[in-house]
């Protein structure tokens, strides 16, 4: 295991007088937050309030574009065309960068959200269509996705247009035997010695456990943590001292040294 790893949280996903997720005392605790932008959750406010929180912490910005669709919190699916999904994404992308740029931060990545996340899977006309908008919007192009990516449509289309794909791992879901995720309609607490013991087997070994036991070897560079779910807070707590134990720090994702990347300005 490399010195440094992610910690990503998807952040700012509160609406006028709805709050969603625990922002304020996991952004210290996380290095990029993937920031929810005005389609499945967030506001303007919020998204500057949570953008100017992650600033005060050092902390990455990625964002989280979803469906148009705030009633299901973007978790319900939608026949949109590639047309709508390539403007779809650029314009909740923009939206973001407009607040970062007077903090002088550059976008990070982008993460799709929700039913979105699920579409890019397997639509290659909508992931080839979200790959292009990638790479149109984002300064340095860069897709966060669920190890193992080389499975899924958008992490595809991303990689031929050279696109770097960074892994996840999760240790407050549960994985298949087939290496899926398997996605919570309403999220539990979780049991922080057994989210100690899966991540110190991903350290060791690389690998995660499915529910019927199988060993499932996996390739990620971030750790997610659902900001949403009951015991967030204690989850990421743990999370960090169990990386603090093994002498890896945690750091937002950044490109090998070498690498090309366009500027800033792009």
């Amino acid at each position: 295991m490399a010195g440094t790893i992610d910690i990503n949280c998807d952040c700012g996903e509160s609406f006028g007088n709805w709050s969603m997720g625990a922002d304020e005392a996991l952004m210290p605790l996380i290095t990029t937050a993937n920031v929810a932008c005005g389609f499945h959750g967030g506001d303007p406010l919020v998204m500057q309030r949570t953008v100017a929180d992650a600033h005060r912490n050092g902390v990455a910005v990625g964002a989280h574009p979803g469906l148009p669709d705030l009633v299901g919190f973007g978790r319900r699916r939608m026949d949109i065309s590639p047309a709508e999904a390539y403007a779809a994404v650029v314009y909740q992308v923009g939206a973001l960068k407009g607040f970062l740029a007077p903090l002088g931060m550059t976008l990070h990545h982008v993460k799709p959200h929700g039913a979105l996340y699920g579409m890019l899977n397997d639509q290659d006309d909508l992931a080839a269509a979200v790959a292009e908008a990638i790479r149109d919007i984002c300064p340095s192009p860069l897709l966060y996705w669920p190890a193992p990516v080389e499975r899924h449509a958008l992490p595809r289309a991303a990689a031929k247009l050279g696109i770097p794909v960074v892994g996840e791992v999760y240790f407050d879901l549960s994985y298949s035997d087939e290496a899926n995720l398997m996605v919570e309609r309403k999220k539990s607490v979780k049991d922080l010695d057994d989210v100690a013991s899966r991540l110190r087997r991903y350290l060791d070994k690389g690998e995660v456990v499915s529910v019927s036991g199988k060993p499932i070897v996996l390739d990620a560079q971030t750790i997610c943590i659902h900001g949403d779910g009951p015991n967030a807070v204690e989850i990421a707590q743990r999370v960090r001292a169990v990386l603090e134990e093994d002498g890896i720090a945690a750091a937002s994702w950044q490109p090998p040294a070498g690498s090309m990347q366009r500027s800033a300005t792009a």
